[in-house]
This record gives C-alpha cells, sequence and structure tokens, in this order.
C-alpha cells in the first residue's frame, strides 16, 4: 500500500475555530489546561497525578466484578492487575452506547487510546499505562444511540419507550433490528462473522451495558482495553462528598462560571453551566433534584448521575488517568472545566484530539487525482469540482471572466466622468443587471459542459458522496459494519496501524 494521506483541520470545515487553537497550542487557551499534549508534557502529567490519591483496591475490585462475565484476552487482564501498582496510570477514552457502535468514529476513538498508550509506554518504560474505555451508560439520550447507518439505511432500534438510563435499558424489540439487517450480513465470510457476533451481543444479555460491554471486549479486547462503567455504588460512593457540595451548596457553579465565561469571551461555548449538576436516577426516568434529594445521598449514592460537566470530574477521582481521550465536542466542553479541577485539587488531565479519519478506495482516489485534482481538493464543494473539472477541459476554461471585467472597466470609466452622483446607485443597478446576465450566461455553459462530461461529473459526485455522506463527514454517518464488510480484519487492522493521537492532522486511508 502506498502512504495515506495526513491534513490538517483548517480543511475540514466542521472544525471550530477553538478546537483549531487547541490543536496549535494557542497561548490564549493556556490558562484552560495543565499540560498540552507532548511527549514531554506526559511525565510532568505522571508526576502531577503520582501525587493524587486514588483507592486502587476499589477500583480494581469493580473492574474486575464488572468484567467477570467476559472472556478477557491476556492483555485485558494482565492490565486489569496492574491497577493495583501505584506505577499504573490510564489513558480514558469514553462513549454513548450506541446501537452497534454507532458512528464509525467509535472505532477510532478506542484506537486513539490503544495505540497511545503503546507510544507513551516507550517514552516512560518505567510505568505501565493502560487504555480505558468509560461506558457513558447514565446518559438518558436514548433517540442519539437508538440508531445506525447501513447500505444506504437508517436503523432504529424501538425499545418500546422504555426511558431514563440507557445502559440500564433492556433489549426488547432488538431481535427486529438483527432481522432488519441479517439478509445484507450473512452472505459472506465477513458478514456472517458480524451478524453472529450482534446475536451474541444483544440476544445473550439483559440489558444495553452488558451488551455493549461485550461487544467492545469482542472488538478490542486483544489489544488491551479495559472497559468501565461508571453507573457502579462503589464507585458512587467515593463520589458522596462532591454531590453533597453540587445539591446542598451548588458548590461548583462559580468555578464552572468562571471558566466559561472566559471562554465564551472568544468562543461558542459547548456545554451550558448550571447550579446543579447532578440528576436522580430512578428505575426507569433520570429526573432533576429535588429538596428532598439530600437525604438519600449517603445511604444511596448509586441513584446520583454527574451531568456532562461534572462526569469529568468523577472520572478523575476514581482513576489514575493522566490523559482524556474526546471528539471535538468533548475537547471543548473539559476546556471549561479546569477552575473546578483546581479548585477541587483533583489533576487536570491532558486532553487529546481523537484522531479523523476517511476510508477510500485507492482506485477511487487515483482516478480522481487522475481528473487532474489534488487529493486535499476532496473538501471543495462539489459543484465548484465540477465547475472546475468541466472548464479545464474546454476552451471556455475561464469562461467569460474577461468579459466581466471588461465590463466592470466601462462602468467605472462612466462613473469616473464625474456625472451627476444622483445617478450613481441607477448606474451601479445597471452594472449588477449586466453581470448577473452574465453569469445566467455562465451557470447555462457550465451545464452543457457539464453534460458533455457526464462521467466525470458523476464520479465528482460519488467520492463527495463517499467522503460526505448526507452533508456530514464519513466517520459521523457510516457504522463500521459497512468497512468491515468489505474488509474483514484489514479494516481494524489499517485503522490500527494508522491512528496516532499525536499527530495533529486528520487521515485518509487508501484501502
Amino acid at each position: 500500500m502506498d502512504k495515506n494521506y495526513r491534513f490538517q483541520y483548517d480543511y475540514l470545515n466542521s472544525t471550530s475555530d477553538l478546537i483549531k487553537d487547541y490543536i496549535n497550542q494557542a497561548d490564549n487557551l493556556k490558562s484552560f489546561v495543565n499540560h498540552f499534549p507532548t511527549i514531554e508534557n506526559f511525565g510532568k502529567q505522571i508526576n502531577l497525578k503520582s501525587k493524587y490519591k486514588i483507592n486502587r483496591n476499589i477500583l480494581f475490585n469493580v473492574i474486575k466484578s464488572q468484567n467477570k462475565n467476559l472472556v478477557l484476552s491476556e492483555e485485558s487482564n494482565k492490565n486489569i492487575n496492574l491497577i493495583k501498582c501505584d506505577n499504573t496510570f490510564t489513558i480514558t477514552t469514553g462513549h454513548q452506547l450506541c446501537l452497534c457502535t454507532g458512528p464509525v468514529f467509535f472505532i477510532y476513538k478506542i484506537f486513539s487510546v490503544i495505540n497511545l498508550v503503546k507510544k507513551i509506554k516507550v517514552n516512560y518504560p518505567d510505568y505501565n499505562f493502560i487504555p480505558i474505555f468509560w461506558m457513558a451508560s447514565e446518559d438518558h439520550d436514548f433517540e442519539e444511540i437508538n440508531h445506525f447507518n447501513f447500505f444506504g439505511k437508517k436503523i432504529v432500534w424501538d425499545n418500546g419507550s422504555q426511558s431514563g438510563a440507557v445502559g440500564r435499558m433492556s433489549l426488547y424489540n432488538i431481535n427486529n433490528v438483527l432481522e432488519e439487517i441479517k439478509d445484507d450480513l450473512v452472505g459472506n465470510k465477513n458478514g456472517l462473522y458480524i451478524f453472529n457476533l450482534l446475536k451474541k451481543t444483544y440476544q445473550n444479555h439483559q440489558n444495553l451495558a452488558d451488551a455493549t460491554r461485550y461487544l467492545i471486549n469482542e472488538l478490542f479486547g486483544k489489544y488491551g482495553l479495559v472497559i468501565l462503567d461508571g453507573d457502579d455504588k462503589r464507585l458512587k460512593t467515593c463520589l458522596v462528598n462532591v454531590i453533597k457540595k453540587d445539591i446542598i451548596r451548588q458548590g461548583f457553579y462559580e468555578a464552572l462560571k468562571k471558566s466559561s465565561d472566559k471562554i465564551s469571551k472568544e468562543y461558542k461555548l459547548q456545554a451550558l453551566v448550571k447550579e446543579n449538576n447532578f440528576f436522580e436516577l430512578t428505575e426507569n426516568n433520570r429526573i432533576k433534584i429535588n429538596k428532598n434529594s439530600f437525604k438519600k445521598i449517603d445511604s444511596n449514592p448509586e441513584i446520583f448521575s454527574p451531568n456532562v460537566l461534572l462526569r469529568p470530574l468523577y472520572q478523575e477521582m476514581i482513576l489514575p488517568n493522566i490523559c482524556y481521550v474526546g471528539g471535538p465536542s468533548e475537547v471543548s466542553y473539559w476546556l471549561q472545566l479546569k477552575e473546578m479541577f483546581d479548585q477541587e485539587k483533583v489533576p487536570f488531565p491532558i486532553l487529546i484530539l481523537r484522531d479523523t479519519v476517511f476510508i477510500a478506495k485507492e482506485k477511487n482516489l487515483k482516478r480522481f487525482k487522475d481528473l487532474g485534482f489534488n487529493i486535499m481538493d476532496i473538501f471543495k464543494h462539489e459543484h465548484l469540482l465540477q465547475k472546475e473539472y468541466v472548464t479545464s477541459k474546454s476552451s471556455l476554461s475561464d469562461l467569460l471572466h474577461t468579459e466581466k471585467e471588461e465590463i466592470r472597466l466601462i462602468y467605472k470609466k462612466i462613473l469616473d466622468k464625474n456625472i451627476e452622483k444622483s445617478l450613481t446607485p441607477n448606474i451601479n443597478a445597471l452594472l449588477k443587471k449586466q453581470l448577473n446576465a452574465l453569469e445566467n450566461i455562465e451557470s447555462k455553459i457550465i451545464r452543457s459542459l457539464k453534460q458533455k462530461n457526464v462521467d466525470a461529473v458523476n464520479f465528482i459526485s460519488k467520492i463527495k458522496k463517499d467522503f460526505f455522506p448526507k452533508n456530514t463527514t464519513q466517520e459521523r454517518h457510516e457504522n463500521f459494519i459497512t468497512f468491515y464488510l468489505r474488509y474483514g480484519d484489514g479494516f481494524m487492522n489499517i485503522v490500527e496501524q494508522n491512528i496516532d493521537a499525536l499527530d495533529p492532522n486528520f487521515v485518509i486511508l487508501k484501502k
């Protein structure tokens, strides 16, 4: 395979100014982090986290019991046992419990952590590093996780109107999902493997958390990934004082507001700051805290669920964590949290943007270049690419550019003759009318040229659709099954080989 392609995030229109500045380690963001993501700074972060007391015994026991029904790899078992060692640290990512893993960036996110662990270990061999996946099982937004896209269809799980923490939901009706995708899977070896895996995932477990844990372990266990669910009473016991501080005294509001106000002066805020940051979990719901909630904190801490701004604090209090790998939205809201972490004297982790990946057929990239484009041109608008191509193949390469400039010059000369100033608006209106007429002629010429180059024009549409289906990035629309069907284990292998979370560029993988 020839080399793949890496590009700066500036080419992606969806990249926010905040994320661009964070990637570039802008000076104005220094106060919102302890350390930017560099190999050297990991040593500083290790020293910082080493001074923070973690209850490793509770963490070890919880992880052992949560994963007791899984067939763990030798690597994962080894990593779980290493948690008890004071020289062991974690690098963490997390995500919602999306149906069949949801968008394919779920896969890239986990490989970002797995590969980062390897790189940090090479540079700091005296320490142990464990890749952790944090299951967002307490999330309540079912509509965000109940579907995935497959062969141009949106596959949706109807769970019978269950509500509350998604991880606790039963797998009612999920067989309908399996039946809907069965015919598209069982026709080849790769598809049959995936179908059998999904059957074991969703037919052999009682709730979505257990099913997702199984699926992630089957896909990533051999890499030593360790899976943790924060919805656990033993872990929540470590959070009792934080819950009280938030519910009784609104003790995090000022710190969160201070950081958020600073960021909002230059960037759009990712998460709104609220006075209370916990919800109460009931059997089938997640409700707002009420005046009697505080009475339950000591006896039932497990019913209290932190929101998006307090969950990171919970995570960093119970894990010997030195780095969190997240998507653009996650990194954005983490940057609102430094003041709160300082207040609680909890070390703020290094933040790393997960890899963004595009998968492309090598023959399609070759044809795209054969049309006269550079690979980076794929990020231009579809109609602009088509226009550039068809005009390059005709004698009208610059279309009516010269004529437009001549008309502008004529009208400028008219205006320069010091004609009555009151006529200026009328003259400018006539100029605009003339230019619009030429634009109309130009559009007709382009339309005619497209018809004469229909194969190339259609190919440009196709490759743009491959990269940006439904006007979003490939990784946010497609599910990993699409690529596994095509490439089998080769898909996982090429992603593993090319993911590098410390490389501040996104990647196009040729396959």
